[in-house]
């Protein structure tokens, strides 16, 4: 490491990570299950028959929940969509995952269980599934939750009428479903089917082993048809259109401010919610809200829903309040593969091997983060421990470098712009970046920072050369992370596109045998990996603050957070 980046490395840390595109996902996206979250686990509290005491004054014997049951936590910024068919980040899936309710809900060890659904059925050959809808499953407003609340929220994400629905692509699983999306075909033959009025049959166009993890995501979530239908503005404000099904109801949305749940009190599960009000605040900087957190403001800081300080973490890990765990999740820069220079494979090459990755992590970021040399994180694939290349790569950078501009017919590198939406780390990143690139290619590379709602609209226009971008797993399967990149549009910002790969991994979801189903993934990795449409940079961490009271709150292995389970012990 020469002297100038470890000067630029100790300036950046005089500073005081991740608000990703889901899922996009990411937002980043995510029912982004392993836990290992450093914090006692403590299952909720139970009232027993003969104890003589309400939960209310004692758990277990020893914990007595707070009389106060008001959680209070940073979520960063406003979340772009409160509509669960057209939300694509973990802002708005944090927030939808505690007023909505899938079939199922990945429970704490990380499993799909029974939600909306009571039961459902398999058929022999895997491809019909058969859900019953519980009889006490009703909307905030009193409706029944029906199994055509499914189908009508399902369809409506799959009629190609309605736009900013990126999240499509996770029913392609069903029969009929991208061919009514893209093709032409009619909704009428998409395979989701509401039988009766609590029975709902689902057919998939081949056996899919995570199904049932999907319907606990977002974009398969109910909408209540007799109020939304007709009604384009219902999720823009809380109000009486504003209609869910989940543990908690949107009591209150104050745009770029804050965000107020309420305790449903017609939830099916009520008995199982303790907290009665969550305040989401929308506090930008890391250094306000974890001041919050000192202050007894905020009972949490950091992830899932926030970042910490970079200047911070070295302290908090030190003295021992800092929780960090696995996430399956990769940051990265995106090339804008349809723009000079980065229309250049060998470009693309040359700006991904250049960075040097091990110092990011351990001088920027600081938070155990894997430097990244794959795109499918290790903890789906060990392989990508390895990754496909070597990190920091200088003398090949310059190779790739040198054959590319000869392929453009260039003497040297245009000037190109590194954009990021607004973060410490983002920026501190950026900067490091910046200057490898000027030290190993000679290129002038600018900055350019912008709010994450005006970010998204800058990257889906194509209004970047390079972009910071970031995916969470919905779900547990590589296929998730590979499948964004099928098609241009959608979470895939780089405008590449590969027919052979697209053909593998449609070939992979005909696929019944695991071994043979991860070589067809890892073939299309690899594909993946020689075109380089993405530099990546590491495999993301939880890393987070939590008050000791706080209890039965876990951070998902898939960047989510459940709050269903979480309550307040007294102080």
């Amino acid at each position: 490491m020469n002297k100038k980046w470890s000067l630029l490395l100790t300036l950046l840390l005089t500073l005081g990570i991740v608000l990703a595109a889901c899922s996009g996902g990411g937002t980043e996206s995510s029912s982004e299950g392993e836990e290992d979250s450093g914090t006692e686990e403590t299952e909720a509290p139970e009232e027993t028959e003969d104890s003589g005491e309400t939960e209310e004054e004692s758990t277990n014997g020893e914990e007595t929940l707070a009389a106060d049951q008001t959680f209070d936590i940073n979520i960063k910024s406003e979340p772009p969509s409160l509509n669960p068919g057209t939300a694509t980040d973990t802002t708005s899936g944090a927030v939808l995952d505690q007023v909505f309710e899938g079939l199922m809900r990945i429970n704490q060890e990380g499993v799909p269980e029974e939600a909306m659904a009571e039961s459902y059925e398999v058929s022999e050959d895997l491809t019909t599934y058969t859900f019953q809808i519980r009889e006490d499953a009703v909307w905030s407003n009193g409706d029944p939750v029906t199994a055509q609340d499914f189908e009508f929220a399902w369809k409506w994400v799959l009629d190609p009428d309605n736009a900013d629905t990126d999240y499509a692509y996770q029913l392609y699983v069903i029969k009929g479903a991208q061919a009514a999306k893209e093709e032409g075909g009619s909704l009428d033959d998409v395979g989701i089917t509401a039988v009766d009025e609590k029975t709902l049959e689902v057919v998939l166009e081949q056996p899919t082993p995570y199904f049932l993890d999907l319907t606990a995501f977002y974009t398969y979530y109910p909408v209540n048809q007799n109020v939304v239908e007709g009604a384009d503005d219902w999720a823009l404000d809380a109000g009486e259109n504003y209609v869910t099904n989940g543990p908690f109801v949107l009591d209150s949305w104050a745009h770029q401010d804050q965000v107020v749940l309420k305790k449903n009190p017609d939830y099916w599960d009520a008995d199982t919610v303790k907290l009665e009000t969550i305040n989401m605040y929308m506090i930008d900087d890391e250094n306000t809200a974890l001041e919050m957190y000192n202050s007894g403001e905020l009972d949490w800081a950091g992830d899932p829903t926030d970042s910490l300080p970079l200047s911070a973490i070295p302290s908090l890990a030190q003295d021992g309040s800092l929780n960090i765990s696995p996430l399956a999740g990769i940051y990265y820069y995106a090339f804008n593969t349809e723009k000079e220079p980065f229309n250049n494979v060998n470009i693309r090459k040359a700006f991904a091997l250049s960075i040097n990755r091990e110092g990011i992590v351990q001088s920027i970021t600081q938070r155990e983060e894997q430097p990244a040399m794959a795109l499918v994180p290790p903890s789906i694939w060990e392989e990508s421990n390895e990754g496909y290349f070597t990190d920091n790569d200088i003398e090949t950078a310059k190779e790739y470098l040198q054959t590319g501009l000869e392929e453009l017919g260039l003497d040297e590198l245009p000037p190109v712009e590194l954009s990021y939406n607004t973060s410490e780390a983002h920026a501190a990143i950026a900067q490091a970046v910046q200057e490898m690139w000027r030290q190993n290619l000679g290129v002038d590379v600018t900055l350019r920072n912008e709010e994450w709602n005006v970010y998204l609209d800058s990257m889906g226009s194509g209004d970047f050369h390079v972009g910071r971008m970031g995916w969470l797993a919905d779900f547990n399967d590589a296929i998730n992370f590979l499948e964004i990149f099928q098609t241009v549009g959608g979470n895939n910002y780089t405008n590449w596109e590969s027919q052979e790969y697209s053909d593998l991994l449609d070939q992979s979801r005909t696929e019944t045998d695991d071994a043979a189903r991860k070589e067809i993934l890892r073939e299309a990795e690899a594909i993946f990996m020689e075109d380089l449409p993405i530099a990546p940079v590491y495999f993301y961490t939880n890393a987070w603050l939590s008050k000791d009271y706080v209890k039965g709150l876990e951070v998902s292995g898939l960047g989510g957070v459940q709050f269903k389970w979480a309550y307040l012990l007294e102080e």
